[in-house]
């Protein structure tokens, strides 16, 4: 509305100027704001197309709803009076009735569609009905194509308004069946499998089970999936082939009353699609020519890069993928413009198809300057050093994506994609073909500070603190400090790794480090199981209990071969342990076998290991944690004997390898390992050296080191000659000051060694759902056999004692109190493994749950196993004790059986079926 106000008469001398403008009625909007949108300005002469003008200015920016300007006039001139009625303002939004998608989906939405109607916006019919349209396409995509919005706006004083959606999403629709009309000699199986978005869930290829789980159906992906079903016809040559709009029909579907819930489906719709297909002739590819190929002449080497031969059938794929190839050769070669145009041409009589591919090279570019953004913590040559690209060369493609790959390595920023154009911006200077490159990167938290506690198999109840960062100072140095007490397990340690030494690519590093093991494999059960282990006292002795304490250093240094993923390290390791055994069979393992060069009762303290291991390692995965593709291996060897008392040999073989499906958003990922241990020089390898399985870093479904063969040691002891009454018989009923009639005996205790080979594989599928969670099914398999068993030899002294020593005392000598009719026993030298528990593989197959925490940057994950080769048996000491070594009559027949029950119990060899278990870290 546009009006103005006569004033009183004036003389002609009355100036025709606008003294001031004044506005009225704004409550949120400040003036200033309105007279800015105004083009006329105190002392402008007064203009009536001017004001018009103004008025149109204010009304399109959509603030109010009624504009009035006035006039008044003055002693001074002209007051221009602007009054508006703004427009009430949003106060709050809510919807009602939306169970399909949430509220933050339909704000990314309205952010995306650019909607612009939120709190404080002002309030536009014309935005709200879009907001509509924009839900109900929201709940069209989750499956709800019948749903309807209404709108509710109230006011609320003094100038807004409340916008309530109310929403009824209607039935779930459904995908039916889907059909194919047209197809000749391709199989409708393989065109579905090609779909998608809107084909069922199932096992592909398996006839039977290819549609277990239908989709929701989504109108807007029909079309994405019509195209993926032309270009299967394509990839099997029917370059013609022509794909029809696709018939919908929906029809109802489930019950519409009672109905048993889970058995049985609830109402609902569902939408079959029939698609009719013209599959036309095959073709087969004739040639592929190139033109305007100048920076690359070699025609031969550009048609090579095509995976497919003159007169193969025509695949569309092998023809797009070696158009990628044409552009990476040509990228590694500066031609950062490239484009490459294929002009097919028919020859309808031998059904071949040709393609003359116009080349596009553009100018040819070097690189000018490197620039980095976002690395607020990262020092620019951390970054410029992991580069393989350097300023003044010749661009390549394949070096700067190297590069990218090489910087995710190292773990410090979030994924680096070479296909992200908010990763790389290229600057081009085309006339003198110049490129100045811009990475943009993204810190990832550097610290890791940890409180941890809980119980454990391995470390019993414990708490924990520690802090890593491998980024020191913006400099990539890593720094850990740990620190571990618990009831079982004590550990100190503190590491610091410098990965580029004196400036050059030479990664050095130490580690020191102090523990105190308390190895209670009864307690570890009762820990696991949360049951107290009901056995009796033989068999608890028959159980490892031992507690170690090590201290000790190592240095490490590795250096790449010729700037790539390969590298050579060096890693020198001194460590001082000490041992108690605490039970029969720990005493027996640890004092008998000969494992270090020291004899005697203190053989078990100061147990010195002094060790070198050369590694040769090549890791080109894309990512240090949760990889997508690439290959890791290891190879190397371990030497111990350079001083110290331990002399072993320990070859080691890692190998990774990561496959990206479903466009990198899964990943198949796939881990073995590989090891020996033996002893040189007369000694064996130390027990707690061997290898035992079990837990979440080999085989998830096994407790922590609880894998392992079974072997029994040769032993001697005496038992006390009883009376089926219990009571001692005495070697002179006469004078019992002579003592109580005993028997020296032969026994096997049941040990657990360890092995001395050890082979794992796990195999996962990890399926990423959103952001950092993911879940994966894995199988893992693996096992430790005792391979040579003169590695578990027994040392000279005790094998001597066994041998020599005297078993039975069938008579007693009367004046001498002296055994009569005794024994000798051939023991063997080496422990003999019990044969069903040496080759025994164990396997487990489960899922897990994983999920990172950038908050405390580390991965957590649960998993449950199942468990279907385990050992389940039951097993008894090969004891040589006979009914010949006691005395004749009642009290050697109930002493002979006293002894094989006593140190010849069944023992039962049962480990879990199944387990479930929480854990921080990763398998591989």
């Amino acid at each position: 509305m546009l009006a103005a106000l006569a004033g009183p008469s004036f003389s002609q001398q009355q100036p025709d100027v606008i003294s001031r403008i004044e506005v009225h009625g704004n409550r949120s909007i400040p003036a200033e704001t309105v007279r800015a949108h105004i083009f006329t300005r105190p002392g402008d002469i007064f203009d009536q197309a001017a004001v018009e003008r103004d008025f149109n200015s204010l009304w399109n920016t959509n603030y109010f709803e009624d504009i009035r300007f006035e006039r008044e006039a003055t002693s001074k001139g002209w007051v221009l009076h602007v009054y508006v009625k703004e427009r009430p303002r949003v106060k709050d939004i809510s919807y009602l009735g939306i169970n399909a998608i949430s509220k933050s989906d339909i704000l990314d939405r309205f952010k995306e569609a650019k909607v612009g109607v939120s709190p404080e916006s002002q309030y536009d019919p014309t935005k709200i009905k879009h907001a509509e349209v924009v839900i109900r396409q929201l709940l069209a995509e989750h499956g709800h194509q019948f749903a309807t919005i209404r709108t509710e706006i109230r006011p609320i004083p003094p100038a807004s308004v409340g916008v309530t959606f109310v929403v009824r999403e209607g039935p779930k629709v459904k995908v039916g069946k889907i059909k194919f009309e047209g197809n000749q000699h391709v199989k409708s199986r393989e065109l579905r499998h090609a779909m998608h978005f809107l084909r069922p869930i199932g096992v592909p290829h398996s006839i039977f089970l290819e549609n277990l789980f239908a989709k929701t159906y989504d109108a807007t992906k029909l079309d994405e999936d019509m195209e993926l079903v032309r270009e299967a016809l394509q990839n099997r040559g029917y370059f013609k082939a022509l794909v029809a709009e696709p018939k919908t029909n929906i029809r109802d579907t489930g019950h519409t009353g009672f109905h048993i819930p889970l058995l049985q489906h609830g109402a609902g719709k569902e939408i079959d699609i029939t698609v009719p297909i013209e599959e036309s002739e095959r073709y087969r590819l004739g040639s592929i020519t190139f033109k305007n190929n100048k920076g690359i002449t070699n025609t031969k080497a550009l048609r090579s890069l095509f995976a497919i031969k003159d007169g193969d059938i025509l695949d569309r794929q092998k023809i797009a993928k070696g158009l990628e190839s044409l552009k990476n050769a040509y990228g590694t070669q500066g031609y950062i413009n490239f484009t490459a145009v294929p002009t097919p041409s028919f020859d309808e009589d031998k059904k071949l198809v040709s393609f003359d591919i116009d080349v596009d090279e553009g100018k040819q570019f070097s690189v000018r300057r490197i620039e980095f953004q976002g690395n607020t913590t990262t020092r620019d040559k951390v970054i410029r050093r992991e580069l393989t690209l350097e300023e003044g060369q010749l661009y390549n493609e394949q070096l700067w994506k190297l590069s990218l790959q090489r910087l995710n390595q190292l773990g410090f920023f979030e994924q680096l994609k070479p296909d992200d154009p908010n990763v790389t911006e290229h600057h081009l200077d085309e006339k003198e073909g110049l490129v100045d490159l811009t990475l943009k990167v993204k810190e990832k938290g550097k610290n890791q500070i940890g409180l941890s506690g809980g119980v454990s198999g391995l470390a019993g109840s414990f708490i924990g603190l520690s802090y890593s960062t491998n980024n020191f100072l913006g400099m990539g140095e890593t720094l850990t400090v740990q620190a571990n007490i618990g009831s079982l397990q004590r550990d100190i340690m503190f590491g610091f790794t410098e990965p580029y030494l004196f400036d050059r690519p030479l990664t050095a590093g130490f580690t020191v480090y102090g523990r105190k093991l308390i190895y209670d494999q009864a307690r570890q059960s009762a820990l696991i199981t949360g049951q107290v282990l009901n056995v009796s006292q033989a068999e608890l002795q028959s159980l490892q209990n031992y507690t170690q304490s090590s201290k000790g250093f190592s240095v490490t240094a590795s250096y790449p071969l010729h700037r790539s993923f390969k590298r050579l390290g060096l890693t020198y390791s001194y460590d001082v342990s000490s041992l108690i055994a605490l039970t029969t069979a720990s005493k027996q393992l640890f004092n008998y076998l000969a494992f270090s060069g020291v004899s005697g009762p203190n053989a078990l303290d100061g147990i010195v290991t002094s060790k070198v291991l050369f590694s040769y390692s090549k890791n080109s995965l894309d990512a240090a944690l949760y990889p997508h593709s690439g290959t890791e291996y290891f190879i190397g060897g371990e030497l111990s004997g350079l001083g110290g008392t331990v002399r072993t040999v320990r070859p080691i073989l890692e190998y990774k390898h990561h496959i990206p499906v479903q466009n990198r958003r899964n990943t198949i990922g796939f881990h073995a390992q590989a090891s020996y241990l033996s002893g040189f020089g007369g000694l064996v390898a130390p027990p707690f050296q061997r290898f035992y399985m079990g837990g979440e870093n080999d085989i998830r479904g096994f407790d922590i080191r609880s894998v392992s063969p079974v072997a029994f040691l040769p032993t001697t002891t005496s038992i006390a000659l009883r009376n089926p009454d219990g009571s001692v018989v005495p070697k002179d009923p006469a004078n019992p000051a002579k003592g109580n009639y005993t028997i020296p005996v032969p026994v096997e205790q049941i040990t657990f060694p360890g092995g001395d080979l050890s082979l794992v594989t796990n195999t996962e599928y990890r399926i990423t759902i959103a952001g950092p969670v993911a879940i994966a099914p894995f199988f893992d398999i693996g096992l430790d056999p005792i391979l040579r068993k003169s590695q578990l030899r027994i040392n000279n002294g005790q094998f001597n004692t066994i041998n020599s020593t005297e078993y039975g005392c069938p008579t007693l000598d009367p004046f001498f109190n002296t055994c009569q009719g005794t024994q000798k026993f051939a023991f063997s030298q080496n422990l003999s493994p019990l044969g069903s528990t040496n080759w025994q593989p164990r396997a487990s197959l489960g899922l897990e749950l994983q999920v990172f925490l950038p908050v405390v940057n580390a991965p957590f994950r649960i998993y449950w196993a199942y468990n279907p080769l385990r050992l389940d048996q039951l097993a008894r000491s090969p004891i040589p004790i006979t009914r010949d070594l006691f005395p004749a009559g009642a009290a050697g027949d109930y002493t002979y059986q006293l002894a094989r029950n006593t140190f010849s119990p069944q023992y039962q060899l049962r480990e879990p079926r199944k387990t479930f278990r929480f854990s921080v870290g990763t398998t591989f």
